[in-house]
């Protein structure tokens, strides 16, 4: 109950066209850590401005539709070279 809450007053909430990284992990439901984790290892899009880190919600939003699309894992080759032949 608590939880829904907290989503829905997430999302009454108009979120800003650039979110820092508190405002990043809220809107992905993830911690912190692990949004430096990604920024370190180059995974997620980010700018930094000074020693602060801000996120486009515009390319976040791509990033992740992008992620669900393609997924972690290369995709499968669907045709043997064979049959292009």
């Amino acid at each position: 109950m608590e939880e829904n809450k907290a989503l829905t007053n997430l999302n009454s909430e108009k979120l800003p066209e650039i979110m820092d990284v508190i405002q990043l992990a809220q809107y992905l439901g993830i911690g912190k850590s692990k949004i430096y984790n990604l920024i370190r290892t180059k995974k997620i899009p980010a700018s930094r401005i000074g020693r602060q880190y801000r996120f486009s919600k515009e390319v976040i939003d791509h990033w992740l539709k992008e992620r669900i699309i393609t997924g972690l894992e290369p995709q499968i080759q669907l045709f043997d070279k064979k049959d292009k032949e």
